[in-house]
Order: structure tokens, then C-alpha cells, then sequence
């Protein structure tokens, strides 16, 4: 079968990625799409069960720090679009293990920039794009200036716990291995942009949520411990402000980044959706015991406040405006919806749930893949 172009997503079988995936697949069937994922304790092929069998999808294991591997994937497949999600995403996990968030963030992205250089160059570079998704993360942290401010307040001249945001040209300041990982990441893909004129796209994102999300994350994490009626462990005070957006939204935005967004550009995507932590898990108890029939506030009993984590950033809020006034995008959902609609899945998957926090999905792949 011919297809118009073929698209490599790395880390497709992770939580964005798959969202991306799944869009790519159904919304193009005049593209090829190679999911290219070394399939981590994150990935999981049952994020992808709706899209296995059509014929403009491809599953390939591999490692994207294997720079002849990759190599040979691109060239063999004549790929000209790659769309870059596949990393170590987990804050805790790099304050124990900081070298394999630089192995796979930083090494593994240098691979795929120099291996997509050695294919494209030669044709002049046409038709191609390297879009490298990164996390708001690199700029650091903004002060909590209004802290008793209304949550989930949407204003765009201001939020509601600060009246600063990270905007495009806001400096980086990593503060944890994993961001200063990605940070260096980044900086890779603008310098082949600058060096070797390669088309790059890099862009921002602030907290995603919303179905297959890896249990270790925040939202299902509490979720499936509220149903198990476990400990919510909550660090600090729970006083620190994330910006939260749908998963799904998240995917509408590099959709239209990959094919309309300007060669060379940094796009902030976010929410103007500011949470304490605190205050989003109040919220996820109230939603989950009325969703599982249980008396409001049976569970706030389970919040359990622990020592806080090593750097812990205290406010992160993102600007889109440049994203809204160029392309056009904005978030579809509210916050209560997007909430509403990802506790309601967690909930009717519990099969989904309990196969990864048991650890089973991993013991398919490694037979599957041995």
C-alpha cells in the first residue's frame, strides 16, 4: 500500500504518545505511522488496542539511543516526519537515577536528530520536520504570589495564584535531573535547527491527565488508591500549583503544530487551568466516591501529608497565547469535564488498571519481544 508520507512517533505507547497515535492513525490514512517505542515500564501496547489492526499503523521495538538502528528505520522507510515524545518523564525517579534520564532524554534525542540529519540533508531537507515535545518543566518555577487564589480560574491576563506565566522567551532554569534533562534536549534540537538547518519544531506542554496514564502519575495514582481505600500521599502541604491540561487537547495541539506551526518556532501549550495540589485532590475525592457511590467526603480521611520532594517547584503556569492568536488552538474541555470524564475511565477500566499495576503487561512483552 502507498502511502503520502510516513511519520515516526517515538514513545507511542506511552501516555501522550498513544493519544498522538491513535489521532495520527484515524485522522490520516493517506500517512504511515511507526510507533517506535522501546516499550519502558511506561509503554503499553493495550493503549493502542483500536488502532493494532489498521493498515497505516506500525509498532517497532527499539531503543531510540541506538542511533544505527534508528538510522535504518528512517532510511528504510523513507520518513520524513518525526514526532519526538519517547523519555524518561518521572521527577522522582531521576532524583534516584539521574543517568538514565540523560541517557535516553539528551543521548536518545541526539540520535534521532543526527540519524533524521543523515537521511534529509541530502534531499535539501524537503518536505521534513523533527517536532520534539518538552515540558514546561525547563523554566524553572514562578512564585506563588496570590496563594489563596481561586482554583481553576481561567484568565489570561492573570492567574489565579501568580500574575506571571512562562512564556516562550522565559529563561530555562531546570531544577530536577528529568528537567534539566529535557532542557538539554531541547537545546539540541534548536542548535541542529541553527547548525545544519534541519526544519525543528519544539514545544512546552504543562501537566497533561486523562485515560492510560501510567499509575505513577498524580491523577490515577489517587484515583486507584481512593477506590483500594489507600493512603493519598501528598507532599508537603500540598500547596504546590500545576497547570492541567486534557491529554486529548494536548494531542489536538501537536496535530496542528506538526503541520502548520513555523519552522524553527517554540510553542507553549497549556491550559490557563491552575491547581494547589491539595485543592485537585479534594476534587478527585469528591468525583470518585460519587462516581463509585459512596458518601461524600468518606475518603478525605486517606490524605496523607509526606515529606516534601527534593526541589520541589511551587507554581508552574503556562502562556498559550501565542499558540491561540497563530493557529487558532485553545483547550476544548473544562477542567470539572476533563476530571469527570478521566475518573469515569479509570473507573470502567479497572482490567487496564490492575494489569499494569500488577506488573503482568510487562511480563507479555518481555515473552512477545524476547
Amino acid at each position: 500500500m502507498e502511502f503520502d508520507r510516513t511519520i515516526i512517533i517515538t514513545g507511542g505507547a506511552g501516555f501522550i504518545g498513544s493519544h498522538v497515535v491513535r489521532l495520527f492513525v484515524n485522522k490520516y490514512p493517506e500517512y504511515k505511522i511507526i510507533n517506535l517505542d522501546k516499550l519502558t515500564y511506561a509503554g503499553n501496547l493495550a493503549n493502542l488496542k483500536d488502532v493494532e489492526g489498521k493498515p497505516n499503523y506500525q509498532f517497532v521495538k527499539a531503543d531510540i539511543c541506538y542511533y544505527e538502528t534508528v538510522k535504518e528505520i528512517i532510511s528504510t522507510n523513507n520518513v520524513t516526519g518525526i514526532i519526538h515524545l519517547a523519555a524518561e518523564s518521572h521527577v522522582d525517579r531521576s532524583i534516584v537515577d539521574p543517568f538514565t534520564f540523560a541517557r535516553t532524554n539528551v543521548m536518545g534525542t541526539l540520535s534521532l536528530l543526527q540519524a533524521a540529519r543523515e537521511f534529509w540533508e541530502p534531499q535539501g531537507w524537503a518536505g521534513c520536520r523533527f517536532y520534539h515535545i518538552s515540558t514546561d518543566e525547563v523554566y524553572g518555577a514562578l512564585e506563588l504570589t496570590k496563594p489563596e487564589g481561586d482554583p481553576g480560574a481561567k484568565e489570561c491576563g492573570g492567574g489565579p495564584f501568580g500574575d506571571d506565566f512562562f512564556t516562550e522567551s522565559t529563561k530555562y532554569q531546570p531544577h530536577s535531573p528529568y528537567s534539566a534533562a529535557k532542557a538539554s534536549s531541547d537545546h539540541f534540537v534548536r542548535a541542529y535547527h541553527d547548525t545544519y538547518g534541519m526544519p525543528t519544531l519544539v514545544t512546552n506542554c504543562s501537566n497533561n491527565y486523562g485515560p492510560f496514564q501510567f499509575p505513577e502519575k498524580l491523577i490515577p495514582l489517587f484515583i486507584n488508591n481512593i477506590r483500594h481505600r489507600r493512603p493519598l500521599p501528598v507532599y508537603g502541604k500540598g500547596e504546590n500549583v500545576r497547570d492541567w491540561l486534557y491529554v486529548v487537547d494536548h494531542a489536538r495541539a501537536i496535530d496542528l503544530i506538526f503541520h502548520e506551526g513555523k519552522i524553527g518556532e517554540t510553542y507553549n501549550i497549556g491550559g490557563f487551568n491552575e491547581w494547589k495540589n491539595i485543592d485537585l485532590i479534594k476534587v478527585l475525592i469528591k468525583t470518585t466516591d460519587r462516581l463509585l457511590g459512596r458518601p461524600e467526603g468518606s475518603d478525605d480521611d486517606l490524605i496523607t501529608f509526606v515529606t516534601d520532594r527534593k526541589g520541589h517547584d511551587m507554581r508552574y503556569a503556562i502562556d498559550s497565547t501565542k499558540l491561540k492568536e497563530e493557529l487558532g488552538w485553545e483547550p476544548s474541555l473544562q477542567f470539572e469535564e476533563g476530571i469527570e470524564k478521566t475518573v469515569k475511565w479509570y473507573l470502567e477500566n479497572q482490567d487496564w488498571l490492575d494489569n499494569v499495576t500488577s506488573g503482568d503487561y510487562m511480563k507479555y512483552y518481555e515473552q512477545m519481544y524476547k
